[in-house]
């Protein structure tokens, strides 16, 4: 296990595509759910423990090298939002041309052949980080710090959130992301019916909403 290649796959300014989406903050800002630090702290932990540890858990079984189509129907079953499902193959299919040059792999190579409209996110992250000498703790943590982080970078952008505050959020994250990440990690372990399957109707709603505006800031 490498720790430089859990820093290279997790870094911000890996060219994953993460920095063109919101995570639902922007609807969320729209809305006026999310308008200062707080606000953005409870959306941020409400995120990390429904989204953010379903993907995590999707991310921790493909890291464990169970079948990719399974996990991608199981990621199918719990995002009921059309927009989101088309996101979530968006961002596969650009992790995993950034991943095949970081970390070329004959996992990630059957990936591109077996999914050419894109995988979802979590399972392309999965693989990923099997590639790079990962494990599955190490995929989940980068799944659910994902589902917290491209929000708070978002916040700054959309709000003029001062930086520091939504840095200042994240760091108040760390025991959650922390538990979110083991509970994940043993799921996949488990086999893929034990993964989680937890819900944001909220999000789900909302994503809906945000795709059909005609001008907006971030892709989802």
């Amino acid at each position: 296990m490498s720790r430089s290649a859990l820093l290279v796959l997790a870094d911000g300014r890996f060219p994953a595509g993460g920095h063109a989406h919101s995570g639902g903050a922007e609807a969320a800002v729209k809305a006026g759910r999310l308008r200062d630090a707080a606000d953005l702290e409870h959306f941020c932990r409400g995120r990390l423990h429904t989204t953010g540890l379903t993907t995590a858990g999707l991310a921790a079984a493909a890291a464990l090298g169970h079948d990719a189509a399974a996990l991608d129907a199981a990621a199918d079953a719990r995002t009921p939002s059309p927009a989101l499902r088309a996101a979530a193959r968006r961002l596969g299919r650009q992790l995993l041309r950034a991943a095949r040059a970081a970390w070329p792999d004959a996992g990630l190579d059957a990936l591109a052949r077996d999914f050419p409209r894109g995988a979802h996110q979590p399972v392309v992250l999965g693989t990923a980080a099997r590639a790079a000498g990962l494990g599955p703790e190490d995929a989940a943590h980068c799944a659910a710090y994902e589902t917290v982080s491209g929000p708070a970078t978002a916040a700054v952008r959309l709000l003029g959130l001062d930086p520091f505050l939504a840095t200042a959020v994240l760091a108040r994250l760390a025991g959650d992301t922390d538990r979110v990440a083991a509970r994940a990690a043993a799921a996949a372990r488990e086999g893929v019916d034990a993964l989680p399957a937890a819900s944001a109707p909220l999000l789900d709603i909302t994503a809906e909403q945000h795709a059909a505006w005609p001008v907006r800031l971030f892709a989802s």
